[in-house]
């Protein structure tokens, strides 16, 4: 199975912790296409290497790709919203990650697209997303 997970690069890194906690729970269930949003030494300034156009063609190819998306998205970021709005165009499977006590509120435009069968948010706390992956993915395979 392959996984695009979705957090915040340039929109901050503050959340890099719980990203690298929940790629490495996403890679017992498979291929995470974009770990690296989980590394440490990814800024928020994002790769530099290629440009922004190699990155955006690069990533909408593993979105393609991609058989269900995690996105974490209590850090607010244009590009995950971007992800986002091209994975729900592509009929993709969609589990977005928010955490209420950050002090934060969700956009309403992804809260409000969890009405759609394959989209879903799911409101946590650091210490239950493993067990949120667990669930959510044994769902999965169970369909």
């Amino acid at each position: 199975m392959n996984i695009y997970f979705c957090g915040s690069i340039r929109g901050g890194r503050q959340d890099v912790v719980i990203y690298q906690t929940i790629v490495k729970k996403l890679q017992q269930y498979g291929n995470v296409l974009t770990e690296h949003v989980s590394y440490d030494s990814l800024s928020d300034k994002g790769e530099d290497k290629d440009g922004d156009k190699a990155i955006h063609d690069r990533d909408v190819q593993w979105l393609t790709m991609s058989d269900v998306i995690v996105a974490e998205v209590t850090q607010p970021s244009l590009g995950v919203g971007y992800e986002l709005g091209r994975a729900v165009a592509m009929n993709k499977r969609i589990l977005c990650l928010f955490r209420p006590f950050s002090g934060k509120v969700l956009s309403a435009m992804i809260r409000g697209a969890s009405a759609k069968p394959l989209f879903q948010v799911q409101d946590y706390k650091e210490d239950e997303v493993e067990n949120i992956l667990e669930e959510y993915f044994e769902t999965l395979t169970k369909n």
